[in-house]
């Protein structure tokens, strides 16, 4: 062999060797940038959203909260399988739209996160989308009795209300949520909607805004509460449509929207951010 093959293939070799060698640092720092999630005020707006939810019992041990990522439009962000009440910033974790998670740590993630992919997937004028098991809505999902707005502050919650039976498609199964299939259909179901109801099961919210999502959820269980009380006396009389619109408009202008996330912020115990 000649000198001058030898010495080429010998620097071919030690460069092969070289690259071969940073292939997992270059593949870290890859995955590193997939899934880090940066400190942003929308994120930790997430953990106080949780925690408000928890406070005012729109969540127990179970339900979730997310948000559209902000740095990826077909990506979201929630916490861990945790009980929201005890989430934390270091829970969240970054998911692709059908469900895949990008948690480097390969932590559990909700069984039931297809319910805000499918959701994301389908609306793309959705930004935040809650899902809770609130006692007080679950009579409305399974009785024939048509959950309405009753109440203005509630008139955030829409018209219509539609009730989804993950029956009508699946059959008998556990009622969770857990593949996209059954998450597009109940995304159809939800239409254009701002609520949901699951037979036998809770609710979906799914809004423009974390706050919207956050004060919809808790006056969804506030109107069925007292739709429940007005029912038990006679025959409750709720908004018109006209009134539904304006009295919406009204709930989210930034005047009103802001002051109720404040009082539940400091209801929860958590900085009003």
């Amino acid at each position: 062999m000649s000198s001058n093959l030898y010495l080429a293939r010998r620097a071919f070799v030690r460069t092969a060797v070289g690259a071969l060698a940073l292939w997992p640092v270059a593949a870290r720092a890859f995955a590193q940038d997939t899934v880090r999630l940066t400190d942003r005020i929308e994120f930790r707006r997430l953990i106080a959203a949780n925690r408000i939810l928890a406070r005012e019992e729109v969540v127990d041990a179970f339900g979730h909260v997310s948000i559209r990522d902000p740095e990826n439009a077909r990506r979201y962000v929630m916490a861990r399988s945790r009980s929201p009440e005890l989430v934390e910033y270091a829970d969240l974790i970054k998911f692709e739209q059908d469900g895949r998670s990008l948690d480097p740590d390969n932590r559990t993630p909700y069984g039931e996160r297809m319910i805000h992919g499918a959701i994301y997937e389908t609306r793309s004028d959705v930004h935040a989308v809650v899902h809770n098991h609130a006692y007080s809505v679950l009579p409305f999902g399974i009785t024939g009795r048509t959950l309405e707005p009753v109440v203005h502050v509630a008139s955030v919650i829409g018209s219509d209300i539609p009730i989804w039976d993950i029956a009508t498609r699946f059959n008998e199964t556990d009622m969770l949520v857990r593949t996209m299939e059954q998450g597009r259909d109940l995304a159809a179901t939800l239409g254009r909607n701002v609520c949901a109801l699951m037979r036998g099961h809770g609710a979906v919210i799914a809004a423009a805004s974390l706050k919207e999502a956050v004060i919809t959820a808790i006056y969804l269980k506030v109107n069925a509460e007292v739709q429940l009380q007005a029912m038990a006396i006679g025959t409750p009389r709720g908004l018109s449509d006209g009134e539904v619109e304006r009295s919406r408009a009204t709930q989210l202008s930034p005047l009103a929207l802001d002051r109720a996330w404040e009082y539940f912020c400091a209801r929860a115990g958590v900085e009003p951010i």
